[in-house]
């Protein structure tokens, strides 16, 4: 007969998790779900279409739509010239890429909102040079999803264009 092994610790800390997701996520959750339920359907559809949250999905949807068109063009030109060109600091360039992925989300939304505030290092210089404020704004959320999803976009272009025949390219310039 094989005998299991339990690391050391393992009770405790599956204890902790599950201790942390009952309080914080399950228990709120949970209650939200059973509050909800003693609402009419009127009710519902009066929560749904009132005018601050069709605002919000549609501020939601516009900037991620936009977004998504911005990193998807911008990754795929950082992806291919990774792939195809090789030059100083590339190494450094494709390290900051994946920059995002150390980063918690909410250290990377307040540095965000910190640098392109308008008192900010880019918020200043877009404010006096365009008028623009970033920070708080439609433009704010665009870019910040935009920093958050580019990785994505060069790390699930990059293996793709290295399958790809580089004399296919050359193919199909000649055209």
């Amino acid at each position: 007969m094989r005998q299991s092994f339990i690391m050391p610790g393992f009770r405790s800390t599956l204890g902790f998790t599950l201790l942390y997701l009952g309080l914080v996520v399950l228990i709120p959750l949970s209650t939200l779900v059973f509050a909800s339920f003693k609402l009419s359907w009127d009710e519902y559809l009066a929560v749904i279409t009132h005018d601050r949250v069709l605002a919000s999905f549609r501020v939601s949807f516009v900037t991620s739509i936009i977004a998504a068109g911005i990193a998807s063009l911008f990754g795929f030109i950082i992806a291919w010239t990774f792939v195809r060109y090789s030059f100083p600091g590339k190494r450094l360039l494709d390290a900051l890429i994946d920059l995002p992925f150390a980063l918690p989300t909410a250290v990377a939304g307040i540095v965000l909102a910190t640098i392109y505030q308008p008192s900010g290092i880019i918020g200043k210089l877009l404010m006096s040079t365009l008028g623009l404020q970033v920070a708080y704004k439609p433009v704010g959320i665009v870019v910040a999803l935009i920093f958050i999803s580019l990785p994505f976009v060069v790390r699930t272009v990059e293996p793709v264009l290295q399958e790809f025949d580089s004399s296919m390219e050359e193919a199909a310039s000649s055209l």
